[in-house]
């Protein structure tokens, strides 16, 4: 009897174990911890996120932020990380607030030079978003160099030997996924992918670019991109996905080798791909700053036109993401109309404009979407087949971050403070 109720002991020890075990994951997960969220495409799952709001209305607490940056603020636990700008783009700042109280805890000068490089007149030298996990943050600032911090404030490593000219300034936010931090460096004179030593910064591998040979024999801008790429699981292989000139292509995340690419006609290409429907959407153009969505069936080498399942070229736009939700896919073009398209057939279903100057992606709430512009309104719609405006609401400042959510609140960056928007109770 005795030796029963022992065995029965440990398996309830082990069963409340693995238990354990499997809800520490969830725990350690960051709140937002990249570049368009958990997912990379702008999604949250975040419940009571507020309808309304107003510079009077359900915002728990607005921080000035130090400098000058358009990066999107990351979230871990009970801290936000972003970058800033001083000293004309020669200082360049890593800036951590509380998430509760929006106090500053740290502002560290990562990086000083006396070049700052050449800047594009609506981007700035912070503009590249930082990823984050439950130890370190990893702040980029295009060939001005990256670097690693603890959530001391400590720097572990800096890389400032990734030699590339990005004549607008840096744009392509650093992603991280386990132990590897990967960038995309598309200048005008080098275009490579490389994927750093999370713990050291060192170069575990670069990938040179290719199909730019019709780019080279046109003016040297016409090789350089500012995409984010998108890492994805397909047939059990994760591609790192990420449109560039003239091209998009998916590598091999564990050597960088390509694995398939689809060419287009066109450069400086910003938009973040997404995945869904076993397609990817990514942003490319049918000619100069004329941008276009494509849906793309995964496969190897150059894609054959039958892989390319639909393509949409009317009021893409040039700086903010797509978003895709189950079988639509939403955006709005930079001078404020928004479009709805069917991702299976790309048939439009609705467009309508929002109005205002819109840099910010979208983001998808509890099946509501929220468009932020550049003036500090933001719109939110129904997401579904039929234009559906739920709200507008008005912030002071000039907006050109993305939004990030945590904790049933949205965080909003403007050119000189931090917003926590929630739910007064």
């Amino acid at each position: 009897m005795i030796s029963l109720i022992l065995k029965a002991l440990i398996m309830e020890k082990k069963s409340f174990l693995l238990i354990l075990s499997a809800l520490i994951p969830c725990f350690m997960k960051a709140d937002w911890p990249q570049f368009r969220g958990p997912d990379g495409q702008g999604h949250s799952k975040e419940k009571n996120v507020p309808l309304e709001w107003s510079d009077e209305k359900n915002v728990k607490w607005k921080m000035a932020v130090p400098g000058k940056g358009f990066s999107s603020p990351v979230i871990f636990n009970k801290q936000i990380w972003m970058t800033s700008a001083e000293n004309e783009g020669k200082s360049l700042h890593a800036i951590c607030l509380d998430k509760t109280s929006g106090k500053l805890i740290h502002n560290i000068k990562v990086i000083t030079t006396d070049n700052p490089g050449p800047l594009h007149r609506l981007n700035g030298y912070a503009s590249p978003t930082p990823a984050i996990d439950k130890e370190h943050v990893f702040v980029h600032f295009g060939p001005r160099g990256t670097a690693c911090l603890n959530k001391k404030g400590e720097v572990i490593w800096k890389n400032t030997n990734l030699d590339y000219n990005v004549i607008q300034g840096g744009a392509s936010s650093p992603i991280l996924h386990n132990d590897v931090l990967f960038l995309t460096c598309d200048g005008i004179d080098f275009q490579f992918l490389v994927a750093l030593e999370k713990q050291t910064g060192k170069v575990i591998w670069k990938q040179d670019r290719g199909h730019l040979e019709a780019a080279a024999q046109k003016r040297a801008i016409a090789k350089m991109s500012y995409s984010t790429p998108l890492i994805q699981s397909v047939g059990g292989t994760n591609q790192l996905v990420c449109s560039g000139a003239d091209h998009v292509a998916s590598y091999n995340i564990n050597d960088g080798k390509e694995i398939w690419w689809m060419p287009y006609n066109g450069f400086s290409i910003v938009g973040r791909p997404s995945y869904g429907n076993s397609l990817f959407y990514v942003v490319g153009s049918i000619r100069q700053d004329h941008f276009c969505i494509y849906a793309i069936q995964p496969g190897k080498g150059q894609l054959k036109n039958k892989q390319i399942k639909w393509k949409y070229s009317k009021g893409v736009p040039h700086v903010s993401s797509p978003i895709l939700v189950d079988t639509e896919i939403y955006f709005v073009h930079d001078g404020g109309v928004a479009s709805c398209l069917n991702a299976i057939t790309g048939e439009l279903i609705w467009n309508e404009r929002l109005g205002g100057n819109y840099d910010a992606s979208p983001i998808e709430i509890q099946n509501r979407l929220y468009f932020l512009n550049r003036e500090g309104k933001t719109t939110v719609l129904s997401a579904g087949k039929k234009f559906d405006k739920l709200a507008t609401n008005q912030l002071k400042g000039t907006f050109k971050a993305s939004p990030a959510v945590a904790d049933e609140a949205l965080f909003l960056r403007s050119d000189t403070h931090l917003f926590r928007i929630e739910k007064k109770l």
